[in-house]
């Protein structure tokens, strides 16, 4: 039998883990498991940050790619739209993805 575990997030998403599998709803980027592929639902953050997130092409719909990870786990690089960028962990907190 398979154990399901269901766990809300700080935004309030859940996540389901069944038997080693994890099902993700909705979650924020950070968590995205590198070769994974998700979708941006929305963006957490306000001004200058959230501005320049949105003219790399972080919007609601795009798809994103977790590609690779620096030996010490921060940045992340990521594959938005035929480009791989890099996003601090921290930034990457504020992305909300649905994969």
């Amino acid at each position: 039998t398979s154990k399901i575990q269901i766990s809300k997030t700080k935004y309030n998403y859940t996540n389901y883990n069944l038997g080693g599998f994890n099902i993700m709803k909705n979650t924020s980027l950070d968590k995205l498991d590198i070769d994974n592929s998700a979708t941006i639902k929305s963006l957490h953050c306000t001004g200058d940050l959230r501005r320049r997130l949105l003219d790399l092409g972080l919007i609601n719909g795009t798809k994103i790619k977790a590609v690779l990870k620096s030996p010490i786990g921060n940045p992340i690089a990521y594959e938005i739209r035929g480009t791989v960028i890099a996003l601090r962990k921290e930034d990457s907190k504020l992305i909300i993805i649905s994969s």
